[in-house]
């Protein structure tokens, strides 16, 4: 899924962020909850950071995960097929996450395909982007979302329209793995 280049290169653009903000591994580590350690070798690429770990990162530098994985790709193409469409996968969750349209700076939309194994369960303790608009809709599978404390159980062919403020969590109950369309519409 990812590439060892993509790999590194996250690990650099992580790197160069912190350093843009001008924050020393501790000062990051109080704004995002990752560890200085964890930090440290993310930095280094001796880790793959988790869709967690990613998720605090972009709420401490205010991006969503969609803009800062474009960042580490090549310029991206006006058109993308599908065998070329960048790819992620969570180390700790298996959740695979497929940019459709990469974030280009002048837009505020994207789509984004995520897939979760049966079991899985990813939780954010905050939006990388205060009110950021989401519209999700489910491929394949069910989903049982949960936003600020609330949830909402979804099944193929269902969507949700909302806007991120506080927490948020995703988890598949199975027994097949869910498959959805995210719209990810920056405020």
């Amino acid at each position: 899924m990812r590439t060892e280049d993509t790999d590194h290169r996250l690990a650099a653009r992580l790197a160069a962020l912190r350093a843009e903000h001008g924050w020393s591994l501790d000062d990051l580590a109080g704004r995002s909850g990752v560890s200085r350690s964890t930090l440290s070798r993310l930095e280094r690429g001796e880790l793959s950071p988790t869709a967690a770990q990613l998720g605090r990162l972009c709420a401490a530098y205010g991006r969503t995960m969609s803009r800062l994985l474009a960042e580490v790709e090549a310029e991206p193409p006006g058109l993308l097929r599908a065998a070329e469409q960048p790819l992620w996968q969570d180390p700790a969750t298996g959740f695979v996450r497929r940019s459709v349209s990469p974030p280009h700076p002048g837009l505020r939309a994207e789509l984004v395909e995520g897939t979760l194994p049966p079991g899985a369960e990813i939780a954010y303790q905050a939006p990388p982007v205060p009110g950021l608009e989401q519209h999700l809709w489910v491929l394949g599978g069910t989903l049982r979302l949960t936003l600020d404390g609330s949830a909402h159980h979804l099944a193929t062919g269902d969507s949700l329209r909302f806007r991120l403020h506080g927490t948020s969590g995703f988890h598949c109950p199975g027994p097949d793995p869910a498959r959805y369309l995210i719209a990810v519409v920056l405020p």
